[in-house]
């Protein structure tokens, strides 16, 4: 399929709403009761082949938001033009398939309705009761995380860190000696960095803070970024998020699981013949398999 004809349907459907956006609104004929109309009730047909609302409605969830945003009138006038237009072009190569073409449909087809076993899948396994047992799980039966506030002094050299280090022993205000001195974005508050958990800070950092109490200072500590002097302020138990905080991220992971599930238990199900032995991979790259 050629770069114009995968454009086409936007190209046209563009032109054709701007051209019905320019036409002044003509008086309508009576609409049909809303209850008279269906999915299936048929609009338009060419040269035998029905267009129905469900396949504008169809159309019109694909727009673009740009799209989408329009009156109603020129929607409708809109998108039943593209899908006329659609059909009589799509009928006037019917018997000029490629064999290109024809496994282009089918993978298109076989994606999305692999799509529908998915959404199908994920849907299925959010519900609340799932959500409130996901979140006693991972946090309401789990003991609290420790957190820490500390503050820091980096500098450049191991003796710099110790002639520092031995200012603040000997009475020196820690967050003074670290505005005057520390060479990172800390240093201006006085090398506060804040409450921070495990995990958040490079392994000599985190491995001298987790040992040390409230108020006392160590180091110096070499890491990638230079030779640091630490200062603990204070601990804390994290406390748990509440759970509209985390309903997204736990009913990702529901889906994420179900989904994965569904795929292993139909792979295993399924009769599943593979004869790809011996075939050179690089034969994805052979364009001439299909002249």
């Amino acid at each position: 399929m050629s770069k114009l004809a995968k454009i086409w349907p936007d190209v046209i459907l563009g032109a054709v709403l701007a051209f019905a956006c320019a036409l002044p609104v003509a008086a309508q004929d009576a609409a049909a009761p809303a209850a008279a109309v269906t999915s299936e009730t048929v609009v338009a047909t060419v040269n035998g082949t029905d267009i129905t609302i469900g396949h504008m409605i169809m159309l019109r969830e694909q727009l673009p938001p740009e799209y989408q945003s329009l009156a109603d009138d020129v929607l409708f006038k809109g998108i039943l033009d593209q899908l006329v237009q659609q059909t009589a072009l799509s009928q006037s190569v019917e018997a000029q398939i490629s064999a290109r073409d024809t496994l282009a449909m089918e993978n298109e087809r076989r994606a999305y309705l692999a799509g529908v076993a998915v959404d199908l899948a994920a849907d299925g396994a959010v519900t609340d009761a799932a959500v409130q047992a996901l979140y006693a799980e991972r946090f309401a039966a789990t003991t609290p995380a420790t957190e820490y506030h500390a503050a820091h002094i980096l500098v450049a050299t191991e003796e710099q860190a110790k002639e520092l280090k031995a200012q603040i022993d000997a009475g020196a205000d820690f967050a003074e000696v670290a505005k005057a001195n520390s060479t990172d974005g800390a240093a201006a508050s006085g090398g506060d960095l804040g409450w921070f958990g495990l995990g958040m800070m490079v392994k000599e950092f985190e491995d001298a803070v987790v040992t040390m109490k409230a108020g006392e200072v160590a180091g110096p500590i070499q890491t990638q970024f230079g030779w640091h002097l630490v200062k603990l302020d204070e601990t804390r138990s994290a406390a748990a998020p509440d759970l509209e905080s985390v309903r997204g991220e736990l009913t990702a992971e529901l889906q994420q699981k179900a989904v994965a599930a569904r795929i292993e238990e139909l792979t295993a199900a399924a009769g599943v013949t593979r004869n790809d032995q011996g075939i050179d991979p690089s034969v994805l790259r052979d364009q001439t398999l299909f002249k």
